[in-house]
């Protein structure tokens, strides 16, 4: 399994993206054991422009988000395992935003964004009670191997959505 990894907003720089989402993408490797990790991810670490841009592109929604992730569709004559997986986008401005309003660090953030977006591309969703509380679950324990502590638990003032 690879992570190929776009940097096009150098706000991302200083946080090392390439190492992190290596990082992320091992621990998802190792909690779920899917056998679609061994298909290539691109991620690209970008402005809320981009993003917004993206958004408004392919889900009709013109406004950024924290991560978007799109699902690769199979290519015609190569072999399954040659497959790619699919791409994420993370946005520079939103991401940082969160994590100050969190008060965490933007690395924790965007390493639960980095899985979250993952878990997407393997198929896992939240629009339901039930599949939220499966894909929250997961990202709970993937993090946890990353030292990093649970997303979605009550702190004073928010809750991470």
């Amino acid at each position: 399994m690879s992570i190929d990894i776009i940097i096009a907003d150098k706000a991302w720089e200083n946080l090392g993206p390439e190492a992190l989402a290596e990082r992320c993408l091992e621990a998802v490797r190792l909690e779920t054991a899917d056998p679609a990790l061994a298909r290539s991810v691109s991620a690209l670490f970008t402005s809320d422009e981009e993003v917004q841009a993206l958004n408004a592109e392919w889900r009709g929604k013109d406004k950024a988000t924290n991560v978007l992730s799109f699902p690769a569709e199979e290519i015609p004559g190569l072999p399954d395992e040659a497959q790619p997986l699919g791409d994420l986008a993370l946005a520079s401005g939103v991401c940082a935003r969160e994590a100050t309003e969190k008060g965490i660090a933007l690395g924790d953030h965007a390493a639960h964004l980095i899985v979250h977006g993952l878990l997407h591309l393997l198929g896992y969703d939240h629009i339901g009670e039930d599949e939220a509380e499966v894909m929250e679950d997961l990202e709970r324990r993937v993090l946890a191997r990353l030292g990093i502590g649970d997303p979605y638990a009550e702190t004073p003032g928010h809750r991470w959505s």
